[in-house]
């Protein structure tokens, strides 16, 4: 783990998405935080020290989503399919497929496995997987905000953790798409689907992989940044909208609840998705699994024992 020092910082830009204005003042505390995304080695260890089972692998009850198709309750989870040909983009099901027997152990469906792929990120694992993994692991999941500050490396107000060019003197910086998305990627980064962690250069922290490669779970419920109560003032360790974690899929329409997700994925390109930036976010449901979606822990030091920063850095 690496040590973030905490400070203040601009959350938020109001130069690209909607959903990430207005940028605001926020102050977070120090913490450690993992540097660099779980990773299947990591995560299989927890599976067999716990006997955990994840969402993806198991059946959905059909109680919890009435009226779905049958063939959508078993073990399933989501994975990207790449079209041959150009697609109309406007329909996300063109690329997403949900796969029966996809899950973390088989990120590219039933046939795949994860025998060469220790050292890549975990994917396939819903919020409540990580908050089981957090808990085994002595750990906490970072709220938006922690996960962006550190995500900019001390470099507040620049567009990527590394700084204002994105790949300075051509010099690819992160995991993401490159040529016109979804039917062609022109590989310049190296990556088809998800790249080993350390793969590319660490942020100012020490931080791998914190713009591209996968997506990544925070804590917070998600709600608009135009929601906040104070722009013009500096919030202190925010948290998302006070949503209840028991949140049931049974309520009126369905509505699941959505946790907000940062720092893009390989899958993010600039014909679709600039979202490799530490001001892009994204509301993922927490009954979802995905194949490029992931997650790091942090640790928040008790206030009055300062001894957390001889905690050791891996």
């Amino acid at each position: 783990m690496a040590w973030i020092p905490g400070g203040t910082f601009l959350m938020g830009s109001d130069s690209h998405y909607p959903e990430e204005k207005p940028a605001h003042r926020v102050r977070v505390d120090g913490f450690w935080m993992d540097i660099h995304t779980v990773t299947n080695r990591e995560f299989d260890t927890f599976v067999r020290e716990t006997g955990h089972v994840t969402l993806a692998e198991r059946p959905a009850n059909p109680d919890d989503y009435p009226g779905a198709k049958p063939q959508m309750l078993p073990p399933s989870s989501t994975i990207f399919k790449k079209p041959t040909a150009p697609v109309d983009m406007k329909d996300h099901y063109n690329w997403w497929v949900y796969v029966r027997g996809a899950d973390w152990r088989h990120p590219r469906g039933p046939a795949s496995s994860i025998s060469r792929l220790a050292d890549h990120p975990v994917v396939h694992v819903a919020f409540e997987d990580v908050a089981a993994y957090a808990n085994w692991a002595g750990k906490e999941i970072p709220t938006e905000a922690e996960w962006e500050f550190a995500a900019r490396g001390g470099l507040d107000g620049a567009e990527f953790p590394w700084g204002h060019e994105f790949a300075p003197g051509g010099l690819q910086m992160a995991n993401t798409w490159q040529g016109d998305f979804p039917y062609r990627n022109t590989l310049e980064d190296g990556f088809e689907y998800t790249a080993p962690v350390r793969s590319f250069p660490a942020n100012g922290y020490g931080l791998f992989d914190m713009a591209g490669n996968v997506w990544q779970w925070t804590a917070d419920w998600y709600q608009d940044h135009a929601r906040i109560d104070s722009p013009c003032c500096t919030a202190k360790n925010p948290r998302g909208a006070r949503q209840e974690a028991s949140y049931d899929p049974r309520q009126a329409e369905l509505k699941i609840g959505r946790k907000v997700t940062k720092g893009g994925s390989h899958l993010c390109a600039p014909n679709y998705c600039r979202r490799y930036r530490p001001a892009a976010r994204m509301a993922q449901p927490v009954d979802t699994s995905i194949s490029h979606l992931g997650f790091r822990l942090i640790i928040r030091p008790a206030v009055e024992d300062l001894g957390w920063k001889s905690f050791p850095i891996a």
